[in-house]
């Protein structure tokens, strides 16, 4: 059974790097839930005109960097973010000092700023997301190059720091554990599943046929080289080149610095008139988006990721396709159907099955949508994330008394 919490007024800070609050969904439910457990939340972020739009949380933020589009401007602009937070850090704190702060990775460089903090009492906990690492490895390549050592050095560094580390899913914990040295009670898994009273239903008829010729596709998420976005696109092309599904629409929603190269992309693989690239999206709109396809795409293929678009794709009982990689398969279950890593055909075959077998569709979307509801929920994880909480502030507060 759930526990009732109580915030009792306590400060926590939280900080993120490579996002704004405004379209970074993990961390404004943790915000909002804390701010409902009856805490004072402040943010440290990049700007963004929607940052502001959480109600009860403050937030600090400062003009974002150009994204990286090389090895040294990738250096710049994590140098650049680190002192720009490291300054509003000590703002927060003066504003009021906080009893816990929380560094979201990646990237790892965050966490030593939280460390004068500790001298004054106050707890860290690290939640890490994406390991950095491997992001560098898929943008840049360079296994065993300076840089990438670097990064490893610096994430067993932030894991070292944090009194308590939290991760999205088992892969990642292993990591936390085995690469880092972590020992097993100092770190909690929290999901990042969405928060389904926000969620919009189905507005398409699962069960419907869809015409031959056409279908609807969606995919949800920030356009980076990691992200595989353009096997969706060969996928697409695959549909309406070789499958004759000339009529098919795939709606792209997000941005990020690959968006003007899948552009193109789109351009040269012929499929222009059936892409449709939206930008950023607010959560209502995107799940808007969601509730009208027939099929979610999810070309990922970083093993030890927790596909949130899939958990998205869940909520909204859409059925989804992907690759078949060990933490996809164990969020989406039969909530969709998997191709070969990398198999660009089979994952077009898989989308095309889909949007043939209307019982199919309507079976998926419904074991999905139950997953969903039974387990993956943020309704589910934010139980454990509040609890973890409010057993870290106690146990300071008692070292601090003694």
């Amino acid at each position: 059974m759930r526990r009732p919490h109580s915030g009792r007024g306590a400060h926590v800070l939280l900080v993120v790097e490579n996002v704004s609050l405004a379209h970074d969904h993990r961390l404004r439910k943790q915000a909002a839930s804390l701010v409902a457990a009856g805490y004072e939340v402040t943010v440290v972020c990049r700007r963004d005109p929607g940052n502001r739009r959480l109600p009860g949380v403050r937030v600090l933020d400062y003009p974002a960097p150009r994204d990286a589009d090389g090895r040294l401007a990738f250096v710049w602009e994590y140098a650049y973010s680190w002192v720009a937070a490291a300054v509003l850090m000590w703002r927060a704190w003066l504003l009021r000092p906080f009893a816990l702060v929380q560094v979201s990775g990646m990237p790892d460089v965050y966490a030593p700023l939280a460390v004068p903090f500790r001298w004054m009492g106050a707890v860290i906990v690290l939640d890490q997301r994406d390991l950095a690492p491997e992001v560098y490895l898929a943008r840049f390549g360079g296994h065993g190059s300076l840089v990438h050592r670097v990064l490893l050095a610096c994430e067993r560094a932030s894991f070292r720091t944090a009194d308590h580390v939290v991760t999205v899913n088992e892969s990642c914990r292993a990591v936390i554990r085995d690469r880092g040295g972590i020992p097993e009670d100092r770190i909690t898994v929290v999901g990042n599943g969405p928060h389904l009273a926000r969620v919009r239903p189905a507005t398409r008829d699962r069960h419907r046929d869809v015409d031959a010729a056409g279908g609807s596709c969606c995919w949800v998420g920030v356009m980076g080289p990691q992200d595989s976005v353009e096997l969706a696109l060969r996928a697409v092309a695959h549909l309406v080149h070789d499958r004759g599904r000339t009529a098919l629409t795939a709606v792209l929603v997000g941005d990020g610095d690959q968006r003007p190269a899948l552009q193109r992309l789109a351009v040269d693989l012929d499929i222009g008139a059936n892409v449709c690239f939206t930008g950023w999206l607010d959560e209502e709109d995107v799940f808007a988006q969601l509730a009208a396809a027939d099929v979610g795409l999810e070309p990922n293929l970083e093993a030890v990721v927790s596909p949130v678009k899939v958990m998205e794709y869940m909520a909204c009982g859409l059925p989804f396709v992907a690759f078949d990689l060990p933490q996809t398969r164990s969020l989406g279950g039969s909530g969709g159907l998997y191709a070969e890593p990398g198999d660009v055909p089979a994952f077009a075959e898989a989308v095309h099955r889909l949007l043939t077998d209307s019982e199919l569709r309507a079976a998926s979307g419904e074991d999905g949508r139950r997953r969903v509801v039974d387990t993956v929920a943020w309704e589910h994880q934010e139980a454990v994330y509040l609890d973890l909480l409010a057993d870290l502030l106690p146990t300071r507060e008692l070292e601090r008394s003694l």
